[in-house]
């Protein structure tokens, strides 16, 4: 896992703990016992009763409540940043792909063929001895272009050349690249006939621009931290006046930071709907060497290339002009090492780890080497590993019921958007339009990356991940001026997650999300309406929230709405920021409301989609009460397990600052704005988290 991979990760595993209840007994892979058979026909409750705190009352904290005594009674492990059972459910699917990969290897497959890839790749990256033995030698040739820099131009040519396909601001959320730049391919914003591609800024070793701006104490400590990392890095590597560099270093990433978009803004559609000619740049954007960048870049033949944060583009382009090019130097010479540290030499690994992971998430062991080597595996060759997890973990029994919970979540969305007394029928129309066209992706995809042309040596693991993320921007780029692909799948089918894409109208929800607790086949409808169900419904919704609003049922970003709608939309958005303004997460640090505004959205339509839906499929029916509990009792906790989790300090600040996501412990809370919570668990105003009907935001 690259230097940049770790930061990804550690937001990737807020993400997973904010995806999180307890394991509630998924099958093992064994054949079913005839007693297991028997006891299947009787679903369980679904709801980790031993993770309940009666002490708490639930109009007072909810997630204390689902979630207290589990809480107390587990501890984060040394090596993770947060835990949650998302992360137990990705242990499963991380044991599976270890027993995959080694079992690649084993069976000595022949040469050139995917499953040859994938344990080339592995004992490539396990090979400790070998990394050290080599040395800096794998990235001479990288450091070797960055002293041949010898003006302008080749500055703008090495920049063009290090652009990676890294960044994903629609479907992911992911505004981070630690090149100057990033870029993403996607079809156009007004133009859904072609891809085109979005370039974005980034260039900074610290996952956000507040981590060098901020005026707090913590942020002041990382500060310091990161420029004597950076000293350090360059000293093993044998630079001489390392401390001198890493100031320089620091101060330029300071400059780039002022540069940046915040992420607000960042995620403003309509401030990134920006497509200038590739001959205007030079024009727009002073200071780069244009036509040097885009020829090495491979963009040179693109008419239109879209500005996503136009004036830090700007910016960023006078920096390169102004500031001294040794400067520059200096820095991609820190960045190429710093990228890479995870497969040089241990001290490298070891420096990285201790500040990526202990100063800025609180991790204070590295994981295992094997995990590591999985989870870069899994990144390089994510399709072809897919192929095989897909053959031997995902029954088609479970496809068949995700799709038809799909299917009933979105048949109430629509019916739901019908019954809107303050939407105009023009926009009710535009709306229930896009819900009827949605792709749906469930489990896997229809068709497979091709790895042909990938080189994979089992010596050579450094050159592996570079060659893999250049073939990754070949992909990319080679969709540029072509009809997209509507049905294209931007998650693996191995991935722990699930995902809108406004762009395509679709959804995609992998194989391995698919797995109790968020899907249990032998467990009661409340439970998995209330957890996968409220994914399905978080999903579908996201094509409704602020920004999936935006985007017609063809994926165009257009206006579909009518200003009173649009007015009442707004006003509705509003008081849900209010709402998530006012959480403290730590001393002095509110979540930010706007910046999590979409998945905010998404969380309270697609409670309510979920619970209505699962009301339908009772088909009139009452439903038992399991475990001493009622239907709608196990779907507001399984809802609220699903969101359990534990998360270090440090590596909640920085999903507070750095993340559209609010934190686990929140997102539980959305159950406020459900009317059916309060009835079910006696609610009463005095409580904290009583509101007042008006107060409780209704959006679809």
């Amino acid at each position: 896992m690259t230097t940049a991979s770790l930061r990804r990760a550690a937001l990737a595993l807020a993400i997973l703990a904010s995806l999180a209840a307890c394991d509630r007994g998924a099958p093992t892979d064994k054949a079913a016992t005839p007693a297991a058979a028997e006891a299947a026909a009787a679903p369980g409750s679904g709801i980790d009763l031993a993770g309940i705190d009666k002490a708490v009352q639930p109009g007072d904290d909810f997630d204390e409540y689902a979630n207290g005594a589990w809480k107390k009674a587990t501890e984060i492990p040394a090596d993770r940043a947060s835990i949650s059972t998302g992360f137990y459910v990705f242990e499963k699917a991380e044991k599976r792909l270890s027993d995959l990969i080694q079992g690649f290897d084993k069976a000595n497959p022949a040469a050139g063929s995917n499953e040859r890839k994938i344990a080339d790749y592995y004992a490539a990256y396990m090979d400790e001895a070998g990394i050290e033995a080599r040395g800096l030698a794998p990235l001479q040739p990288s450091l070797d272009k960055v002293a041949a820099i010898a003006d302008a131009a080749g500055l703008s040519r090495y920049l063009g050349g290090q652009v990676r396909a890294d960044t994903d601001p629609l479907n992911a959320t992911n505004f981070y690249t630690e090149n100057l730049f990033g870029l993403f391919v996607a079809q156009g914003l007004e133009d859904p006939s072609k891809n085109v591609g979005y370039l974005m800024q980034g260039g900074l070793g610290m996952p956000d621009r507040e981590y060098y701006l901020a005026g707090d104490k913590d942020m002041a400590a990382n500060r310091v931290a990161y420029q004597k990392y950076i000293a350090d890095i360059l000293k093993l590597a044998g630079d001489a006046d390392a401390d001198k560099k890493a100031k320089t270093i620091f101060d330029l990433e300071t400059k780039i930071a002022r540069a940046h978009a915040n992420v607000v803004d960042s995620q403003d559609i309509h401030k990134a709907n920006n497509p200038w000619a590739t001959a205007d740049f030079a024009k727009n954007a002073p200071g780069i060497d244009w036509a040097a960048f885009f020829d090495a870049a491979k963009l040179s033949g693109q008419p239109t290339v879209f500005a996503w944060q136009p004036d830090a583009i700007k910016k960023l382009s006078a920096l390169v002009a102004s500031e001294p090019l040794q400067a520059w130097k200096d820095y991609l010479r820190f960045h190429a090492i710093n990228h890479s540290a995870a497969l040089l030499p241990k001290a490298y690994a070891d420096l990285s780890f201790g500040f990526y992971g202990t100063q800025l998430n609180g991790t204070t062991r590295q994981r295992d080497r094997w995990k590591r080597a999985i989870g870069a595996t899994d990144g390089a060759l994510g399709d072809a590993i897919g192929q095989a997890y897909i053959k031997q973990y995902f029954p088609a029994s479970s496809k068949a019921k995700v799709e038809d919970m799909v299917n009933n979540i979105l048949a109430t969305f629509r019916e739901g958007v019908d019954k809107l007394e303050w939407m105009t029928p023009e926009t009710k129309k535009a709306a229930k339009a896009k819900a009827e066209t949605m792709l749906v992706g469930v489990g896997y995809p229809d068709s497979w990356r091709d790895y042909s042309s990938l080189e994979i040596k089992r010596d050579d693991p450094l050159g592996n991940r570079l060659r893999a993320e250049e073939a990754e921007y070949r992909h990319q780029t080679a969709k540029l001026g072509k009809a997209p692909d509507k049905k294209e799948w931007w998650m693996t089918p191995q991935t722990v997650n699930a995902v809108q894409l406004p762009l395509q109208n679709a959804m995609n929800f992998p194989a391995a999300i698919l797995e109790a607790p968020f899907f249990d086949p032998n467990a009661d409808a409340a439970a998995n309406y209330g957890s996968i169900g409220a994914v399905i419904g978080h999903e579908v919704s996201h094509g409704f929230d602020n920004l999936g609003s935006e985007f017609d049922a063809e994926g165009r970003l257009r206006n579909w709405w009518t200003k009173d709608d649009a007015a009442h939309f707004k006003a509705a958005t509003d008081k849900l920021v209010a709402q998530y303004d006012a959480y403290e997460a730590l001393p002095g640090l509110h979540l930010n409301g706007k910046q999590t505004l979409g998945e905010n959205i998404a969380d309270v339509a697609g409670l309510q989609a979920a619970y209505t839906a699962y009301h339908k499929s009772l088909g009139g029916k009452p439903a038992p009460v399991i475990d001493g509990l009622t239907g709608d009792e196990r779907f507001f906790l399984a809802f609220a397990q699903a969101w359990r989790a534990k998360q270090r300090d440090a590596a909640l600040r920085a999903q507070v600052i750095g993340d559209g996501h609010a934190p686990a412990r929140w997102r539980a809370l959305t159950v406020r704005n459900i009317d059916a919570w309060y009835d079910t668990f006696k609610v009463a105003d005095g409580q904290k988290l009583f509101l007042k009907p008006e107060q409780r935001v209704k959006i679809w």
